[in-house]
């Protein structure tokens, strides 16, 4: 029962475009890196003790056509001069025998740093009303970043965020993806 629980995580990111809006979703995940995969996707937990490895080593893990779990963002579009965002972001507790959230947002309109920042902020806020921490998401993220300091609960927080101004008329996909590995 516990083999299904992943062991590590690693996070990636890409952006493609083609004319086809399919197409374009499949490039951005050959730019990520996981388009060989049978995608499933799944909800915000990071698993007690999942430890986050760096991308080449995930990639190096994954099988063509294994059933590969993964939080992933997707935003697309083929209206030109459009801004698009998709963020991944993730909150660890400092306590390994707890676990994390892991969190995604898209947007258009939002740069990639104010994306990836929301991303971050969504997984922080979860993860610390789980920890029973007074949590403000009004508040700017310094003040929230200071708050899990003195809590001494949350160890760190990160995100992936890929962004992309549309060209043309054809279609722009971007991804962002936490993947998980067994």
């Amino acid at each position: 029962m516990h083999d299904f629980v992943p062991k590590k995580i690693f996070f990636t990111k890409g952006v493609g475009t083609h004319k086809d809006e399919l197409h374009s979703f499949e490039r951005a995940l050959r730019d990520a890196g996981i388009e060989k995969c049978n995608l499933v996707q799944v909800s915000s937990i990071l698993p007690p003790g999942c430890k986050v490895v760096p991308k080449s080593q995930g990639l190096k893990s994954l099988v063509p056509g294994a059933i590969t779990y993964c939080v992933m963002s997707r935003c697309c579009s083929n209206e030109p001069k459009r801004l698009l965002a998709a963020s991944v972001g993730c909150a660890i507790p400092a306590d390994k025998t707890s676990y994390g959230y892991i969190s995604e947002h898209h947007a258009f309109g939002m740069t990639e740093k104010q994306t990836g920042d929301h991303a971050e902020d969504l997984a922080a806020a979860m993860l610390a009303s789980t920890l029973g921490i007074d949590f403000n998401v009004d508040e700017s993220w310094d003040e929230k970043k200071e708050i899990f300091k003195i809590s001494g609960k949350i160890v760190r927080t990160l995100n992936v965020t890929q962004s992309k101004i549309c060209s043309d008329s054809n279609f722009t996909t971007v991804v962002a993806a936490a993947v998980f590995i067994f």
